[in-house]
């Protein structure tokens, strides 16, 4: 069992921040095969990390067994999120139906924006995809910031989910 770490050590600049996290994330997941434990604990660091910056953290995940193209809710950490999300529908489903990242500095700016809390100014998503190509889900990060989030995020969180 891993100890939990401590956010005091991790740098400010956040790159850096990301960089040592990854090795945190790496190390906790060593050993663990079970899918939602791994995303769950993924998230939590996520959260605790970047807290108060990131202010909702978590995955929505395809569902195979939906009529049409749809995510779930899975794992996060924040207020209540939304239940399910159309592939195409917001900035999730378009992440999803795209397979490529969403960087949206204003969320309200963003068109057929799915609302979960209106408290929400900026987002990121991340389409998680498995070694054999295949769509998982999203890692979503919503901030009350606008503009929180850019490349460095999208390429630090990609990194994260390949541990996965």
């Amino acid at each position: 069992m891993a100890e939990a770490f401590n956010t005091l050590e991790l740098p400010d600049d956040r790159a850096q921040r990301y960089r040592l996290l990854e090795r945190e994330i790496a190390s906790v997941l060593e050993g663990e095969p079970n899918a939602v434990a791994r995303m769950a604990s993924v998230v939590a660091m996520l959260a605790t990390a970047f807290a108060p910056r990131f202010f909702w953290t978590g995955f929505y995940l395809v569902d195979a067994h939906a009529p049409s193209p749809q995510l779930v809710v899975g794992p996060y950490q924040g207020t209540l999120g939304c239940l399910r999300i159309p592939f195409g529908k917001g900035v999730c489903g378009t992440a999803a139906q795209t397979r490529t990242v969403q960087i949206v500095p204003d969320v309200h700016a963003f068109p057929g924006h799915i609302a979960c809390d209106g408290r929400s100014r900026s987002e990121i998503v991340v389409p998680w995809i498995d070694g054999s190509g295949t769509l998982r889900g999203v890692l979503d990060v919503d901030s009350t910031e606008p503009a929180a989030f850019d490349t460095v995020d999208a390429a630090a969180l990609q990194r994260i989910l390949a541990l996965i």
